[in-house]
């Protein structure tokens, strides 16, 4: 059974919503910015009156105090502090939580996805997130959307995405999990489902053929998928080895969603570029994380949503229910710990396990977890940066770096929840949000 239909149609469909179009404001050129603060976490501080001059998309010069320069549309972010565009390394932007998610994919077309992507890209760009990883969805139609956005067709973040995830039959990845028989068929690498070492070299080329930016594994066990495990190892050694070494090879870097400890084991051990989620994550899996410079995105707020979803009858199966009540409790103080241990974060939500948009909410619980606030920003911004491998792209607000920028009320590192209120965004040097107000 096949859920890869021709790329073309949900492009087409992208094209097709003009009401979501990214009307490119009377913008670009010379813009300055005045910051009453800025944020620099790279260096770990909070600077004063800050002057950040934009020509054409890029960020030109960064001067203490209050200047312009000649021809220059000003802006003045009174009352703010700015930083660097966050970056989430989790999402899903073609799909959202939903009672009725279960059986809407036996009415929904790819189409419909990708309508109702355009509307929550754009939303996760208006928090200030201006850069995501898309860690999986059904159809690829992330990647029409990425080039929809990246050809200014729709706003939204700027996309770095897997496409669909390689893991093995009946595992998470598999997307006929919990259907009848005669639905169910035999998905193959063409749809990401592996079950040998050549498998994997065939996705991952087929990956490569679709047009993805990284690859995404699925070597254990899921919350929302309708099997009985949130934990097992669902993808042997030898298998995520092959992913990785044909990965590597096409200069694709590997995400593992990974909730037990066994398949966090061998998911470092085979070279992965990091874990997502890890509830489950134990001493051993920490100190190997730590040895192999594996990065860890722990998605708490994810945890939390599900938990929270469980407690509500119907609203999940019930074998769905029964894993999130277990996985719900458990990500936050994980998350707590591997920061104790010296594990490096990277900032991620799995945007559309709880609804678009509110992905700033996981900073307030890292820093729950123990995480100072500084951190957790370095964690959405320069982090993210070097695990997108973009560190001079991404992540800063320094000259020659892309103008990505956003602003929030107040200063964040003396109230986290701040960066639920972001009130100016900036991508590649169009405003798309100003005084609290989309543009």
């Amino acid at each position: 059974m096949t859920r890869r239909p021709v790329l073309a149609l949900a492009a087409a469909v992208l094209a097709a919503t003009p009401v979501l179009a990214a009307e490119p404001p009377a913008q670009g050129g010379l813009i300055v910015l005045h910051c009453p603060h800025l944020l620099d976490p790279a260096a770990g501080r909070l600077l004063g009156d800050s002057t950040v001059v934009i020509r054409d998309g890029r960020i030109q010069a960064v001067r203490p105090g209050t200047g312009s320069e000649p021809g220059a549309r000003v802006v003045e972010l009174t009352g703010q502090t700015c930083l660097p565009g966050l970056i989430d390394a989790h999402t899903h932007l073609t799909s959202e939580t939903s009672p009725t998610g279960y059986t809407d994919q036996f009415r929904w077309n790819t189409a419909d996805y990708a309508i109702r992507s355009t509307v929550y890209a754009r939303r996760t760009l208006l928090a200030g997130f201006t850069t995501v990883r898309n860690l999986g969805d059904n159809a690829n139609e992330s990647i029409a959307l990425r080039n929809a956005i990246d050809a200014g067709v729709v706003a939204g973040p700027r996309i770095f995405t897997a496409g669909v995830p390689i893991g093995s039959t009946g595992g998470h990845a598999d997307p006929t999990d919990g259907y009848r028989q005669d639905l169910a068929g035999d998905p193959g690498p063409e749809e990401g489902i592996i079950n040998s070492p050549a498998d994997a070299w065939k996705a991952v080329r087929q990956h490569y053929k679709d047009g993805v930016d990284l690859i995404k594994i699925m070597p254990s066990g899921g919350v929302l998928d309708e099997s009985a495990s949130a934990d097992n190892p669902q993808m042997t050694t030898e298998e995520i080895k092959a992913v990785v070494a044909a990965a590597h090879d096409y200069g694709f870097t590997v995400a593992a969603h990974a909730h037990g400890a066994e398949a966090i084991r061998r998911a470092v051990l085979a070279g992965v570029d990091s874990i997502e989620h890890g509830t489950f994550m134990d001493e051993d899996d920490m100190k190997l994380m730590k040895e192999h410079g594996t990065w860890f995105v722990p998605t708490i707020v994810a945890g939390k949503y599900v938990e929270q979803m469980a407690a509500k009858p119907g609203y999940y199966p019930p074998q769905v229910a029964r894993k999130a009540k277990e996985v719900g409790p458990i990500i936050q103080a994980t998350a707590g710990r591997a920061y104790k241990a010296g594990v490096k974060i990277a900032f991620g939500t799995d945007a559309s396990v709880y609804p678009h948009g509110q992905n700033a909410k996981e900073f307030e619980y890292m820093v729950q977890a123990g995480m100072p606030p500084m951190y957790a920003i370095q964690a959405a911004t320069t982090h993210a940066a070097a695990l997108l491998h973009k560190p001079d792209e991404l992540g800063q607000i320094r000259p020659g770096r892309r103008a990505d920028v956003v602003a929030v009320p107040g200063n964040p590192l003396e109230d986290i929840t701040a960066l639920q209120r972001v009130s100016f965004v900036m991508k590649d040097g169009l405003i798309y949000k100003q005084d609290g107000k989309p543009l």
